[in-house]
């Protein structure tokens, strides 16, 4: 349920254009009403087309996340220890990881809804945090935030916190206990591994539509 849940708020950047006078609350509030809005009307999505959602998450998602802090803080202290090259693996199979894992689950979206919560920013901050809350008929409420760092002129999401729980402080003991049995390299086959099972399932899943 949480992942899902996370997958229509991490759909909320799929469309959005990059405006340097933007504050990210008002990025972030913008781009959830058109892309839910997107996905209401899209019947494909709602289907389970996986090609079609995984081919939108593609496209749209990567320029508004820094999966390369989202790997750092998921590795902790062993991020240090990893070559460059292995640095950059790491990164794209987590992505890979993340994106495969919530175009699958938005496929379940089913009439949620988004509610901000009050946003303050101090002025010359770089890291801040913007509210939500997750709704939707017969189930309780579930709070989603989004810690975004400032990139340039662009703000970038390098976490999300479901119901209390840090998206990559999530994985960080999944990865540590790889890291200890195999290494850095351990690490990487694993979540090729991974991924790769999510692909087969994927095609599988849609070949059955």
């Amino acid at each position: 349920m949480i992942k899902r849940l996370l997958a229509v708020c991490l759909a909320c950047f799929l469309n959005a254009p990059l405006f340097a006078a933007e504050a990210p609350d008002a990025l972030v509030r913008r781009v959830s009403d058109e892309v839910l809005e997107i996905v209401r009307q899209d019947k494909d999505i709602r289907n389970g087309d996986l090609h079609k959602v995984n081919a939108l998450v593609d496209a749209k998602v990567l320029p508004h996340f820094n999966f390369q802090r989202m790997t750092a803080l998921a590795l902790g202290r062993d991020w240090r220890s990893a070559s460059p090259a292995q640095k950059n693996r790491l990164a794209e199979e987590f992505k890979n990881l993340l994106v495969r894992t919530y175009a699958n689950a938005l496929t379940g979206y089913s009439n949620q809804r988004i509610v901000f919560k009050p946003f303050k920013m101090k002025s010359g901050e770089t890291e801040v945090l913007v509210r939500s809350e997750v709704t939707q008929p017969g189930a309780q409420p579930v709070q989603i935030d989004y810690w975004l760092e400032q990139a340039g002129d662009n703000w970038k999401v390098y976490d999300v916190v479901v119901a209390g729980i840090s998206l990559v402080t999530n994985y960080r003991e999944q990865f540590a206990s790889e890291v200890r049995n195999g290494g850095i390299d351990g690490l990487i086959a694993s979540l090729a591994a991974k991924n790769k099972s999510l692909e087969v399932a994927a095609a599988a899943k849609t070949g059955k539509k």
